[in-house]
């Protein structure tokens, strides 16, 4: 599935190519304190490749967010196991690079990114796992309008441990409802 730049206000979310693979990987090297039992992003060569290869897949969608200002690759937001049929849904994942954490970067590529969701892909629902500890995601998801509905002991292995995660989702209707009163 071949993605179009979504251009933003602060950001632009561009799909990976292999060019992009030192700048990549350097920013993730530069963020493993942050990232820290949260995600792994690819922190070498092969990782990077390895991502690309999954973002080409059919089920997937891949964006890098680049910072217009300082022409910068700052983090990823991603959609995976996109399912059609009944379903029309897709799980969310995204990271962001230490040094533009906290300064509302990611809320803009989640808006975004949920435009293109619900708008451009028709999906009817997206989710987000969320670790119990990871503050900045949860208030990042409930900020976006998603709505907390469970809690799965053990649900995913990161880095390289199962961990707890809290099930977010949202709702085209919802999202439509929420940016309807913008």
């Amino acid at each position: 599935m071949k993605n179009a730049d979504i251009v933003g206000r602060r950001i632009v979310l561009r799909p990976p190519k292999i060019r992009d693979l030192e700048e990549f990987v350097a920013l993730n090297r530069a963020s493993v304190r942050l990232h820290r039992n949260l995600v792994s992003p690819p922190k070498h060569a092969e990782e990077f490749v390895a991502y690309l290869k999954t973002c080409r897949q059919a089920g997937s969608v891949c964006f890098l967010i680049h910072q217009v200002e300082e022409r910068a690759i700052i983090g990823s937001i991603n959609l995976s196991q996109i399912s059609r049929g009944g379903f029309q849904s897709a799980y969310l994942g995204y990271f962001m690079g230490e040094l533009y954490s906290e300064q509302g970067y990611m809320t803009e590529a989640m808006q975004l990114m949920l435009r293109y969701a619900f708008e451009h892909l028709r999906l009817h629902r997206i989710e987000a796992n969320v670790q119990p500890e990871n503050t900045a995601s949860l208030a990042l998801v409930k900020r976006a309008g998603f709505v907390r509905e469970g809690y799965s002991r053990r649900y995913l292995k990161v880095c390289g441990r199962w961990r707890d995660h809290e099930r977010w989702a949202i709702l085209a209707e919802d999202w439509r409802q929420l940016t309807s009163n913008i």
